[in-house]
């Protein structure tokens, strides 16, 4: 009998449909519908494992996972054969024989999130369902100036829901940037060692509130800094949230709750 090999996933889907990542008794899963689809084509069964979870309606550019096979089948082949066999909001980017000590949520160096927004009075039909549509002006500057205090190492208990399951509420910001693009769309870049429960969309949702007038950026820093929930705004649709990379690498790990 061939001995088993690792293969690498990059995937990207449209989470509209799905209860998120990890499977599920009572929802339809990202996780779900790959072991499915492996298991067709390897003839066995198939366990895969994701560099972290993401929350139902959270989209991926770039969700990386991994699952052990003795299907002889190259990489090409599978991606090809799962490719066909995977529905049209679900793909493949890339599959790759990995060495037989990688995994895909250990060995993360950091992972980058991007929250979307549609700033302008009319929403896009196109658009409702991969962005946020706040209709009233928002302060760019503003929200840049509150989004300066999270680069480093922080205590981000203020930015993390209820029912997490890591006791170490400290993460390392390597960048958070503001991008504006056309039709008065707002990409807001985080990328983290580790993030916790929900942190993304609650600070997107509290750095709204900066752009809106309601809070200051001085306002936003002192969120923060006071490591209480209650401080902070509302958590953002999960609709705007997209996992658009898991970079691999030297450097300190982590293996943490992702963002959901």
């Amino acid at each position: 009998m061939a001995a088993p090999r690792k293969i690498k996933l990059t995937l990207a889907y449209d989470g509209t449909r799905y209860h998120g990542w990890q499977l599920q008794r009572n929802g339809l899963t990202i996780q779900e519908v790959l072991e499915d689809k492996l298991r067709v084509m390897t003839r066995e069964p198939v366990r895969v494992f994701g560099s972290g979870r993401t929350d139902a309606g959270v989209h991926a550019l770039g969700q990386v996972c991994h699952f052990e096979t003795r299907s002889r089948l190259e990489p090409e082949e599978l991606q090809r054969g799962l490719n066909s066999l995977l529905p049209d909001d679900v793909h493949a980017v890339r599959v790759e024989a990995v060495d037989p000590g990688f995994h895909a949520r250990y060995d993360a160096r950091s992972k980058v999130y991007e929250y979307r927004i549609l700033n302008r009075p009319e929403p896009d039909v196109f658009l409702r369902r991969y962005t946020w549509h706040i209709s009233r002006p928002l302060d760019r500057e503003a929200m840049r100036r509150g989004l300066a205090c999270l680069q480093g190492e922080h205590d981000f208990s203020s930015f993390r829901s209820a029912g997490s399951g890591n006791r170490n509420p400290v993460r390392r910001m390597l960048h958070v940037e503001l991008r504006e693009a056309e039709s008065g769309l707002i990409h807001v870049v985080f990328e983290a060692n580790g993030f916790l429960r929900h942190m993304v969309r609650n600070l997107a949702g509290t750095l709204v509130d900066v752009g809106a007038g309601k809070i200051s950026p001085a306002e936003f820093e002192g969120i923060l800094e006071a490591g209480d929930r209650r401080r902070a705004g509302v958590k953002a649709p999960a609709r705007g949230l997209f996992l658009m990379e898991v970079l691999y690498g030297c450097g300190e790990t982590e293996g943490t709750d992702d963002d959901r």
